[in-house]
């Protein structure tokens, strides 16, 4: 990002004008990465986009129209299911886009284009820093794409750089929860169970949560959109249910608001993870909240991830696990 524009890495062999659609495939925690970019192109691009968990994606045979998109989104470039719907498209005529860690990737050298997250070497298998990069790049393609398409203005575009550009500022003063998240943990350890809840942008952050604590602390999660609250989920709300909310103040804060008030009116106990705003209108008893700086809606799922994580770390410290090798598990899946 040079003089508040983006700047793409290399000519991209597309043109964004073109495109009637996007298809995007990744598993775990890239896939939730993909769920967030899917509200930015939508939004900021006006293009419709298709999003797959990759294993489902190789099976569907999806019909795809050749000139088309279609971006894979790895850590380590070298994910079996990812590899074969990146070959998959590519059958298909499709251009493929590949979001990566790992630049001499297979996944990198088999695409069309790479957008590099340059995250550095992650250690833990529970991918953490590879995912806020993940989310940076695309978002950054998304600006591009509205750029190019001529949905956003050249004022538009330096707005959403310049909160881009702050987001290490914030993510510094979101570390700074860490204290009240750490003795959240304690609480949190005891639980069976624990339940997710976001809308927007905030439910994939939702299902990140879920994962991360079910992969290093062994609990089981689940994370839901906050609408569907009420459609099955409901059902499991008591005094010893944990309720963690991801509810920035924006445009559907009231909404979640409102979920925060049934499960208060079934004894859950509700964690908030809001800003200032949020804090403030948020009119329920709580377990605790844990409030981010004031910032744009646009960035909020690359701040908002910080605590998201750091809760899954600090109970499973709390426990004794191991937080770097989990049971059961591999940092690069290559095989199906």
């Amino acid at each position: 990002m040079a003089a508040e524009r983006v700047v793409l890495p290399g000519k991209l062999p597309f043109d964004f004008n073109t495109l009637d659609r996007i298809s995007i495939s990744a598993c775990g925690t890239a896939y939730y990465a993909g769920l967030v970019a899917r509200y930015w192109f939508e939004r900021f691009a006006r293009l419709p986009v298709d999003i797959d968990v990759a294993s489902e994606f190789r099976y569907r045979e999806a019909p795809m129209r050749p000139g088309g998109l279609a971006i894979c989104v790895s850590q380590s470039g070298e994910t079996a299911d990812t590899l074969a719907s990146l070959r998959y498209a590519k059958q298909n005529g499709q251009h493929v886009l590949s979001v990566v860690n790992v630049p001499t990737s297979t996944i990198a050298r088999e695409s069309d284009a790479v957008m590099p997250t340059l995250a550095g070497p992650e250690i833990g298998v529970a991918s953490t820093k590879a995912f806020t990069c993940q989310l940076a790049a695309l978002a950054c393609l998304a600006v591009a794409a509205g750029r190019a398409r001529g949905v956003l203005s050249d004022a538009d575009e330096k707005k959403l750089v310049r909160a881009l550009i702050e987001v290490p500022r914030l993510m510094a003063e979101a570390l700074a929860l860490e204290p009240q998240i750490e003795h959240l943990a304690r609480d949190l350890a005891k639980s069976q169970d624990v339940l997710y809840l976001g809308r927007g942008t905030s439910y994939p952050l939702a299902l990140e949560g879920a994962l991360k604590l079910k992969e290093i602390s062994y609990i089981h999660a689940e994370g839901y959109a906050a609408g569907e609250l009420k459609h099955g989920p409901i059902a499991l709300i008591d005094e010893s249910m944990p309720v963690i909310v991801i509810a920035p103040y924006d445009r559907v804060f009231d909404k979640t608001l409102s979920n925060m008030q049934e499960v208060a009116a079934r004894s859950g106990k509700i964690v908030l993870i809001t800003d200032p705003k949020g804090a403030s209108e948020a009119n329920v008893p709580l377990l605790a909240k844990l409030a981010v700086p004031d910032m744009p809606a646009t960035v909020a799922p690359l701040v908002f991830a910080i605590p998201v994580q750091l809760i899954a770390y600090h109970v499973a410290a709390f426990m004794g696990k191991d937080v770097d090798q989990p049971r059961n598990l591999a940092k690069s899946v290559t095989v199906e």
